[in-house]
């Protein structure tokens, strides 16, 4: 049987899960209604998190396909599937173009010599140009230093939703038939006899863990066979040799895993019995096979403490609360959340590091559903030090930089430009197109923490704000970016809506009437940067004297509730960000004011 390897890669929201599960409801093995969004997380924010596994039968062969996710926080994700496919679609929106994250899977794509099959999709939309997609891509290939046989693609215009394909844009098509038939002639079959003949080699490009087996491998058959209860040696990027046992071995049939006996060099195959395996580690049947070429994954850029909740709710809504069962949900984690990286030195906290304010979030929010309390510190930027030279020692500091690409309507333009320059962005361009424009600029990651709730204010909504790393770069300086203060509760008892509508006219605030408040609890903003503390807990002064037209109408705004992502955005450097399974919260690392003057003297000694 032959078989095809492809990824699927795109910028986020471009389509390419959609297109994955039309496949597979054509092929016959998608349920109605399934998606291979199968989290509840992704389900619900319309993303891709986690790279997933699928294959579809066509014409008696069989393609392995990798949906992977789109946003920049989960790069990592992209980075390994792509070492173990033949051939990446790439998915691109007829209307926008392509955008940051389409640069980068590309960018890494070529460098891996493989030959994209382009998708143009999404081209119904009202304002889509396949012409100037098209143009944009080739545009993209050559920027990115493709060769001819690379820059030469074949091109597939598609309407996703719709589960509906052609090869020209005058072409009548009621099916994906006409990618399926592009796929096939131009990816080259993974499995041949020759390959099957020789001894057994793979290498994991995933991890996936199950409470029975424990531990498994998505891996790639690169020669030979490998069988179930089959003895193994495992080679890690040391040269260091191991011995293991495979104890089952499972390959896709849709969405559903199947277990099987034996599979063939070519085929993915999710493995199990390996409990130690690492991603990039070669598994080979002879102690002295040739290790295959190692997997890199880039480096986290931020980083936070994760402690125990201590604050004067704790405790109350979650089952996990002490440090102990906080380290073994990090430990888990790093099972098979590669982009992760976490430092358990520390008595006091754990040191998480991720690629990326989502990248956190969405572990925060699992943590939560998972019944955890925990609160984290502000997100720092990761600053490194790299040496120039050595006689004489020259060091530099060095911070991660990103890519930012903006489309807003011209009015708002001035705003963002001004916006972004203080927070030491540079513009590369600005390109005008129907009443809006797109602006790229460059600058460090330290710049964008806090800014996208602030760009959803500035372009009221209708902006749309993407970004990417582009590897670290010189320290760009300090940058001013907190322009409000924090307004802290001095009681503890329920938020009364008649304080509350005192406060308001100060700042935004984060909670509503009958909110439950404790004493250094961050209740909302103050607009003019300066820390207020006022009692929400006090309740008009009542008389038994009526007077006409003295009583006011409460009139409250409705508050700015925060979410993971809302709070890792606004909090200051001594703040924590409490998460509950019921509850985000925003309080001062030291609750009282005597205590938190006592601090501003410790330091200041």
């Amino acid at each position: 049987m032959e078989i095809r390897n492809i990824a699927i890669i795109a910028h986020v929201d471009h389509g390419k899960t959609t297109l994955t599960d039309a496949l597979l409801a054509q092929s016959g093995v998608g349920k109605a209604g399934a998606s291979m969004d199968s989290n509840a997380l992704e389900q619900e924010r319309g993303i891709t998190i986690y790279a997933k596994n699928t294959s579809i039968p066509y014409k008696g062969g069989k393609i392995n396909i990798v949906d992977t996710p789109g946003h920049a926080d989960f790069g990592s994700e992209v980075e390994r599937v792509l070492r173990s496919i033949d051939c990446v679609l790439l998915v691109v929106d007829a209307q926008e173009g392509p955008m940051p994250q389409t640069r980068f899977v590309l960018k890494k794509s070529l460098e891996l010599g493989l030959k994209p099959i382009v998708v143009i999709n999404k081209i119904d939309k009202p304002a889509a140009d396949a012409e100037r997609t098209h143009e944009q891509v080739l545009e993209l290939f050559f920027e990115l230093g493709a060769s001819d046989a690379q820059a030469n693609f074949p091109i597939v215009y598609a309407i996703g939703r719709e589960g509906v394909a052609k090869k020209k844009l005058t072409d009548e098509s009621k099916d994906l038939t006409p990618l399926l038939d592009t796929i096939l002639e131009y990816v080259p079959p993974a499995s041949t006899p020759e390959l099957a003949a020789k001894p057994l080699r793979l290498q994991p490009f995933n991890l996936a863990y199950d409470n029975f087996l424990g531990r498994m491998a998505v891996a790639r058959i690169y020669d030979g066979v490998v069988k179930s209860g089959m003895n193994v040696f495992i080679k890690n990027q040391k040269g260091e040799v191991r011995t293991g046992k495979i104890i089952k071995l499972f390959t896709w049939n849709g969405m559903e895993k199947s277990e099987v006996q034996e599979v063939s060099a070519g085929d993915i195959a999710l493995v199990a019995g390996l409990t130690d395996i690492e991603i990039g580690e070669t598994v080979s049947a002879e102690k002295d096979a040739e290790a295959l070429p190692t997997i890199t994954i880039d480096e986290p850029t931020i980083e936070l403490q994760f402690l125990v909740n201590n604050s004067p709710f704790g405790g109350r809504d979650g089952k996990f609360v002490t440090s102990r069962q906080i380290r073994d949900y990090l430990e888990r984690e790093l099972e098979v959340n590669v982009g992760l990286k976490v430092d358990f030195s520390s008595n006091e906290y754990f040191k998480v590091l991720g690629r990326g304010e989502l990248h956190i979030a969405i572990l925060l929010e699992n943590m939560r559903r998972a019944g955890y309390e925990v609160q984290v510190s502000q997100p720092q930027v990761i600053i490194r030090e790299e040496v120039v030279s050595t006689e004489p020692l020259v060091v530099n500091k060095v911070e991660p930089f990103e890519e930012v690409i903006i489309d807003t309507p011209l009015a708002y333009q001035g705003v963002v430009i001004e916006k972004l320059g203080r927070r030491a962005f540079i513009i590369k361009n600005i390109h005008e197109h129907a009443g809006a424009v797109r602006l790229t600029l460059e600058g460090p990651t330290r710049g964008l923490l806090g800014y996208r709730n602030q760009f959803v204010v500035d372009t009221r909504g209708e902006g749309i704000m993407s970004s990417r790393v582009v590897g670290f770069k010189p320290y760009a300086g300090e940058i001013s970016k907190r322009a409000v203060g924090s307004m802290l509760s001095m009681a503890t008892g329920k938020a009364l809506g008649y304080a509350l509508w005192g406060f308001q006219e100060r700042g935004v605030l984060y909670i509503g009437p009958g909110t439950e408040v404790y004493e250094g609890m961050v209740i909302g903003n103050t607009s003019k940067g300066e820390q207020m503390s006022v009692n929400p807990t006090k309740g008009k002064q009542l008389s038994n004297v009526r007077a006409s037209g003295t009583d006011e109408a409460i009139d409250l705004v409705p508050a700015y509730e925060l979410t993971i992502e809302r709070g890792l955005e606004v909090m200051a450097e001594d703040e924590y960000l409490e998460i509950t399974p019921k509850s985000v919260r925003l309080r001062k690392k030291y609750l009282t004011e005597i205590d938190r003057n006592r601090a501003k003297r410790a330091d200041g000694k």
